[in-house]
């Protein structure tokens, strides 16, 4: 099977990129990432709600980008990176 992922971003040389294999079992420590879009925390709540009653054995972190309209600080970046397994990054409008 091919699969191609097509980036938003504006890169003058394309990066090559793989996807991340899917774990069989999502556990350990989850950050949430609120992009600061209207209504994201709303889809981040709901979410929250599940992991909770499904997946009792992760633990969620919540974070939140300043601003929607740019990249993440770098310094947030490497906090969750460091302190969490997974991401998940709510988008809503």
């Amino acid at each position: 099977m091919s699969l191609t992922i097509l980036d938003p971003t504006n890169e003058a040389v394309p990066l090559e990129r793989q996807i991340t294999p899917r774990p069989e079992v999502i556990k350990g420590r989850v950050a949430f990432l609120d992009i600061s879009k209207p209504r994201g925390s709303v889809l981040l709540d709901r979410l929250q709600e599940a992991f909770e009653q499904r997946l009792p054995q992760v633990e969620i972190t919540r974070y939140t980008k300043p601003t929607f309209s740019k990249p993440a600080p770098d310094a947030l970046r490497a906090e969750i990176q460091a302190a969490n397994d997974f991401v998940v990054e709510a988008l809503a409008d």
